[in-house]
């Protein structure tokens, strides 16, 4: 049996899971889906664990509400979580709200895609993109 850890993006909790069941992995606290095909919501609270401690690469999205081309950007990043989950974890982080993990990631422009292994940044695309170009450059990238 292969083993990784995943984070719960509900509750923080650290789950020990079989890779090859991890599609369908559950939180065994929450019993939330441990690797969802659509973005999970990454705070101040959840951020350090999530990217330290998944078993999987990350990708962040790094947006704002007020902006254009995240708007536009915001389904296509959608479609692209369902087709890279469980082998990657898609999240997004509000830099209006959580305006210190932009300023740590050095965030200038929005949007702007990170993606994180074992918690070090590994690449950074900023610009909008269509699902198939996050598919792509992700998997370019892991």
């Amino acid at each position: 049996m292969n083993m990784m850890h995943a984070v719960c993006p509900q509750c923080s909790a650290t789950n020990r899971i079989d890779v090859s069941r991890a599609a369908q992995a559950a939180c065994g606290k929450c019993k939330a889906p441990l690797l969802p095909k659509q973005p999970v919501e990454l705070t101040s609270a959840n951020f350090e664990k999530i990217i330290a401690k998944s078993g999987v690469p990350v990708l962040v999205d790094f947006w704002a509400p007020w902006c254009g081309p995240c708007k536009m950007m915001a389904p296509q990043f959608e479609k692209a979580a369902s087709e890279l989950a469980p082998e990657m974890l898609l999240a997004k982080v509000n830099t209006e709200t959580e305006q210190q993990i932009g300023a740590r990631f050095g965030i200038q422009s929005i949007p702007t895609l990170v993606l994180f292994e074992k918690g070090r940044e590994k690449a950074r695309q900023p610009g909008a993109l269509n699902s198939a170009d996050i598919v792509r450059w992700a998997w370019s990238k892991a």
